[in-house]
């Protein structure tokens, strides 16, 4: 399997979650830090699609960016596409981490949805 694409941050103890598990697994990993190289617009788009979640899953609705920003809100009567574009420009937005690799589109950490996708 070729490496994934982990979007993280450092200090986010899920974030550390998972990666251990990754490693402990013998995953391949490339780990990108989330808020300094957010994921693109079609990149998350395609996590949209192929993981087949509501929009407001791939928001980080515990964190002081949704507070902040209204989105709680906002959500409510914003595109898609405005929703995205939010998302691409502030990696603080999304919950993560978010896992991405051919076929595989991952957010958050779940033990049981790693193990099923990824063994």
């Amino acid at each position: 399997m070729a490496k994934l694409r982990v979007y993280h941050y450092p200090q986010c103890t899920t974030c550390k979650k998972a990666i251990k598990w990754l490693a402990a697994h013998d995953v391949g990993v490339e780990l990108i830090d989330i808020v300094q190289h957010p994921p693109s617009k079609a990149e998350l788009r395609e996590v949209l699609k192929s993981a087949g979640i509501p929009l407001k899953k791939l928001f980080n609705t515990s964190g002081a960016s949704y507070r902040d920003g209204g989105f709680g809100e906002r959500l409510k009567t914003m595109t898609e596409a405005e929703a995205l574009d939010a998302l691409a420009k502030d990696g603080k937005l999304i919950k993560r981490p978010l896992v991405l690799g051919k076929g595989t589109h991952l957010v958050g950490f779940d033990e049981a949805g790693y193990q099923e996708a990824l063994t």
